[in-house]
């Protein structure tokens, strides 16, 4: 399949230099870009060529596709459950711990679909998954549905509570946490075997772990160096929070990032989700070993993070540390939406510190694409508009709105357009979103599966109920 889309108004290539692109042609051959410049330039070269789609550009602008460096699949029926009036350790031990624990099987696949199905309207085209808690194929078969690219694993955990919380279950306690460091290495490496590498290749799978607390140090160490000898990546949540950071700090006289270095535990295949408690030290730390860090700032902003009052996320970019941009689940966040993790980045920073020139536009953009992309370990295939990577990107409608008028694409992309003036989302050549829908869903029947799932998940899980704790002690102290 020969594609020819012409005169497009813009394209931003995100290349080294960031290229700016006026009356741009893009080439499209089956899965890959084989030219794109100038239009005169491209029509120049492929006099004669037989097209089997040729698109007209006039009123489209083109960005590579947005890589989500952070996100909960198997969290997605949990939407609007959570209240906004929790840290990150109640949320989660008392919130999204009782959630996943009524989290069935076919809970997590419709789960992931519509994550999804929401990406993909998004402008989403790749992703870092935190993982199943159950199996990868739940995720892989979304993904073979849909046509995304994208990361995901088995999420594990070795080191339970003394005494589950009310809301926690048994059940939930086996399938999340493995009874031993090695038995959960044992696991995610059968996982890694078995589904890195499937449909064709969009599909990778890492050896991730849910991190922190309920993780050993010996299971944050062991995943990095299984990662490191099965020639993949790991991501898992650190440093979240300055409570978490305390904590670590009164056990172990240091903060996390700190801790997990001095166990040789960082390293360059190694995406830390959040990083909001790091010191300046961290920062030296995590640029020297090559360490990745996924940024949420939606999740940052509802949980109270503090990435605006201790984080160091402008600092991390200037010392040359990988930044990408995540949206978490859509109960931490609200959304699967990275244009909206790209206006809030491009524009926290600068009103906290008052320094306009602080993370810009230009920087917010790169985060969502190719650091997105060198935080997958996937940089040299997408993330940016270059002749033979692929052809992941996204097309807006500029006879919109959001668009009229504009000079410049970058500020009018990341300050004033939303997902709403998205035309199409192509990964692999494909043009997965268009017309309004994405191929392949019955989306009509996917939300209202949802709904229904959604609702009995809220009811056995308890979290309907209005005496639900909002603050938690749990790991303040013991392992």
């Amino acid at each position: 399949m020969l594609s020819l889309i012409e005169h497009l108004q813009f394209a931003l290539t995100v290349d080294a230099s960031d290229t700016v692109l006026r009356d741009a042609s893009l080439v499209v051959e089956n899965d890959r870009i084989i030219d794109i410049g100038p239009a005169g330039q491209v029509a120049g070269r492929h006099q004669g060529a037989k097209f089997d789609r040729v698109i007209d550009g006039r009123m489209l602008g083109i960005c590579p596709g947005f890589v989500d460096s952070h996100v909960h699949l198997s969290e997605t029926l949990s939407r609007a459950v959570f209240p906004d009036n929790l840290n990150t350790r109640a949320w989660v031990f008392h919130w999204a711990k009782p959630f996943y624990a009524h989290i069935t099987e076919e809970d997590e696949y419709w789960g992931a679909l519509l994550g999804i199905t929401e990406m993909l309207r998004c402008g989403t085209t790749c992703f870092i998954d935190m993982g199943s808690q159950y199996d990868p194929g739940i995720t892989v078969r979304a993904m073979e549905k849909t046509g995304i690219r994208g990361i995901t694993g088995r999420h594990a955990a070795d080191n339970p509570p003394a005494e589950l919380p009310r809301g926690w279950t048994q059940e939930m306690a086996r399938h999340h946490f493995f009874p031993s460091t090695e038995a959960a290495l044992t696991e995610l490496e059968a996982c890694v075997r078995k589904y890195d590498g499937a449909l064709d290749g969009r599909v990778r799978c890492w050896v991730n772990i849910e991190g922190k607390e309920p993780c050993t140090l010996e299971l944050h160490v062991g995943a990095q160096k299984l990662a490191e000898r099965l020639g993949v990546g790991t991501t898992y949540h650190l440093a979240t929070s300055i409570e978490e950071a305390r904590v670590c700090e009164d056990k172990y006289g240091c903060w996390p990032i700190t801790r997990i270095d001095r166990a040789g535990g960082l390293g360059s295949n190694l995406v830390i989700a959040h990083g909001a408690a790091v010191t300046d030290e961290e920062v030296a730390l995590l640029a020297r070993r090559g360490t990745k860090v996924a940024f949420c700032p939606c999740s940052s902003f509802k949980l109270g993070k503090g990435a605006t009052a201790i984080g160091k996320y402008p600092e991390m970019v200037a010392a040359g540390v990988t930044l990408g941009l995540g949206s978490d689940g859509v109960s931490a966040s609200g959304n699967m939406n990275l244009m909206r993790q790209m206006l809030m980045v491009a524009g926290m920073f600068k009103d906290a510190r008052m320094k306009p020139d602080v993370f810009t536009a230009r920087q917010a953009l790169r985060a969502a694409t190719i650091d997105g992309a060198k935080a997958a370990r996937w940089d040299h295939e997408i993330g940016s508009l270059e002749i033979g990577k692929k052809a992941d990107f996204i097309l807006f409608d500029l006879d919109h709105i959001e668009w009229t008028p504009f000079h410049d694409p970058l500020q009018a992309l990341v300050f004033s357009a939303s997902t709403a003036s998205i035309a199409q989302t192509w990964v692999d050549g494909k043009a997965l979103y268009s017309e309004g829908k994405v191929h392949g869903i019955d989306e009509s029947a996917l939300r209202k599966k949802a709904r229904e799932l959604a609702a009995a998940a809220v009811v056995r899980a308890g979290r309907h109920k209005e005496d639900v704790a909002t603050t938690t002690t749990l790991y303040d102290s013991g392992n």
